[in-house]
């Protein structure tokens, strides 16, 4: 693996918790949205995430127990997004009789979003981003330092 090998999976790693704190964010400003332009509550929405390249983690790890290497030699690999689904959690009722979006019993249909467990996802994956930074950030002094000694 190379030096830049290593800058492209820190940057497919900030990319996707990028969408990830996205995604999150807009979770987090509909968790009171009642309806949406289908009629319906807002749907959580989740991030799916996916390895790229050939090698695999499980292949790696085996490689690294077993002291063998593939014939191909190690290629880069990261992660990409692999779509955003709805979360499939039931609505949650909600007893507003003063809103326009209630029914005659009084109950509002809001999204099953819990903002404490959304904020822990953002922190999470802002943490996650910013070590992705400082692996692209030491990737990128260790190849100046190696440059310097070729000088």
């Amino acid at each position: 693996m190379s030096l830049f090998d290593a800058i492209g999976i820190a940057g497919s790693g900030m990319n996707a918790q990028q969408v990830s704190m996205d995604v999150t964010a807009e979770n987090l400003a509909n968790a009171q949205s009642t309806t949406t332009a289908n009629g319906q509550p807002y749907q959580e929405q989740t991030v799916e995430l996916e390895e790229t390249g050939p090698n695999s983690f499980q292949s790696a790890l085996q490689e690294a127990l077993t002291g063998t290497s593939s014939d191909s030699g190690p290629v880069a690999g990261g992660v990409q997004v692999a779509g955003i689904a709805d979360d499939k959690t039931s609505d949650q009722l909600v007893y507003d009789p003063g809103n326009p979006s209630a029914n005659k019993q009084g109950y509002v249909k809001e999204p099953n979003i819990s903002s404490v467990t959304e904020m822990t996802d953002l922190i999470d994956e802002s943490n996650s981003y910013e070590s992705d930074v400082t692996a692209m950030n030491t990737a990128k002094e260790m190849f100046s330092s190696a440059l310097d000694v070729l000088k």
